[in-house]
């Protein structure tokens, strides 16, 4: 498996993912790290890290479409034949879900299709939870489609939501286990 990522800041999902592509607990190789954010702390680190890297937005395209093919191409380039967002905040052109149609991952903070859609990433996703008074909460990887959060479930890993839980409580539960999460979806694409 030749991994890419896709990050607009910390890029904590590639981060894990490297590691444990390189100290044995996942078999594949990771290429490539592409961000919309010229500035994130995802591109320095994957530098840093060996990994190819792009600036790829809106600034620099302008047209979506012309975005769209940079991004596929970028990734094709670098031979990339499985792509993973990692707090990638942007949605994605025809071109790149084609040519990663089944191979496309994202995690996402809450038990889908609870506390998905358009605006629910982040914090917003946490403090829904906590707002509707669930008694559980968790992490879900999923196919990437053209509807937000709507690809199919790969995998999913519930946390309880305790008493006096806060954003930043529950935010850190359910981050702890995105990773193995995100390693057991992965291994059942090999």
């Amino acid at each position: 498996m030749r991994l890419g990522f896709l990050a607009s800041h910390g890029g904590s999902a590639a981060r894990f993912l490297t590691g444990a592509c390189r100290d044995g607990r996942l078999d594949a190789v990771p290429l490539a790290l592409a961000s919309n954010n010229s500035g994130s702390p995802a591109l320095a680190w994957a530098r840093e890290a060996g990994l190819r890297t792009a600036h790829l937005s809106s600034v620099k395209y302008p047209d979506p479409d012309a975005l769209d093919a940079a991004i596929a191409d970028f990734l094709q380039e670098a031979g990339v034949d499985t792509l993973v967002l990692s707090g990638y905040m942007k949605a994605l052109g025809p071109r790149v879900l084609s040519a990663y149609a089944e191979r496309l991952l994202n995690v996402h903070p809450s038990l889908l299709p609870r506390h998905g859609g358009r605006g629910m990433y982040g914090d917003r996703v946490h403090e829904a939870v906590l707002a509707s008074g669930d008694a559980e909460s968790g992490a879900t990887v999923h196919l990437v489609t053209a509807g937000i959060d709507e690809g199919p479930v790969l995998a999913q890993r519930r946390v309880p939501v305790l008493p006096g839980d806060t954003v930043a409580t529950l935010k850190a539960r359910v981050q702890a286990v995105e990773g193995e999460l995100l390693l057991q979806a992965l291994r059942g694409l090999a």
